[in-house]
């Protein structure tokens, strides 16, 4: 079958998008910059997202210390001893919300990383209450040249939960500022996590109609993970009753029936998140990584001849 993405995985797939664009395998490499959030810094509130602990997801050279340029080579060495050779990397700006510092310090951050010579582009994971026009014109700039996305955490599409967790910001403002993003030309990316504590599985499914139709250009997955020395984690062990985590198998079977009502112009950057052991406290999938978890994905795709969008149509 063709399928619109032009090429012959079910969905539209991160890195065979990649290769399409630049002819070859793109890595991303975790930068730190030293970033805090306006629900930490006291600005909007303390404490943080309650399922957010950073140490869980920085890779061990990833450390706010060093500079970016220190990062970047360590990173790249990381990369070349864990993974398969890459030629080009992005800098994955991904601790906290990495546009939430004046314009001139985000110049200097940026500029920097976009020195070095084996840096395509940049990824900054951010908040929709931390961008505003002036910064938005800068990466507007910086994408006529330069690979740029800017990846939103938008969560969950329900206020609801955004309040459980402490986002304090509210779906609306996520809508208005990745539309905003998109109308200038810059690629916005997404994050979405399933299974926050109140919502139902028919609400999470519901989030396939709402997220497409906006202008996401990536999206990506986590199956909400109990994270050691969180809010999330205390209210876990309080009332777990509260909680609708994923076995494995449920996962599988609703990010089938998720995708197939997705835009299938969306490329999907990631299924499931991936969280080392020893974070992790209550249920959770074991030693699976996040590639076999993919393969299974794709090979119940197959076996229900079924892929990204099928029923996309039925939903508007």
């Amino acid at each position: 079958m063709n399928y619109p993405w032009g090429h012959n995985k079910r969905y539209n797939s991160y890195p065979e998008y990649f290769k399409k664009l630049f002819g070859e395998r793109v890595q991303k490499i975790t930068i730190d910059a030293g970033f805090t959030c306006p629900n930490r810094d006291g600005t909007l509130g303390f404490g943080g997202c309650t399922y957010c602990n950073n140490d869980a997801f920085n890779p061990s050279y990833c450390q706010s210390e060093k500079p970016i340029t220190q990062q970047i080579e360590e990173g790249i060495e990381f990369h070349l001893k864990r993974y398969r050779k890459a030629n080009r990397y992005l800098a994955y700006f991904q601790a906290y919300s990495n546009t939430y510092k004046s314009l001139d310090r985000l110049v200097e951050i940026y500029s920097e990383a976009l020195k070095h010579p084996k840096i395509a582009g940049l990824v900054i994971g951010t908040r929709p209450d931390c961008i505003d026009d002036q910064k938005l014109s800068y990466f507007k700039e910086l994408s006529k040249k330069y690979y740029i996305v800017i990846e939103y955490g938008i969560e969950s599409c329900y206020n609801k939960s955004l309040e459980r967790i402490n986002r304090q910001h509210n779906f609306e403002e996520s809508e208005q500022a990745i539309i905003k993003t998109a109308a200038l030309g810059i690629l916005t990316g997404a994050h979405i996590i399933f299974g926050l504590p109140g919502e139902t599985r028919e609400e999470m499914f519901g989030e396939a109609e709402i997220l497409s139709g906006l202008p996401i250009h990536t999206i990506k997955y986590h199956q909400l993970q109990i994270v050691k020395d969180t809010a999330m984690a205390n209210e876990f062990l309080t009332n777990p009753s509260v909680f609708n985590l994923f076995s494995l198998d449920e996962y599988l079977n609703f990010i089938i029936r998720f995708i197939e009502h997705l835009n299938p112009g969306f490329i999907i950057e990631r299924f499931t998140g991936e969280v080392p052991p020893r974070f992790l406290i209550g249920p959770n999938w074991g030693l699976i990584r996040n590639d076999q978890v993919n393969l299974m994905i794709e090979k119940k795709l197959e076996q229900l001849n079924t892929w990204q969008g099928k029923k996309f149509a039925f939903v508007l």
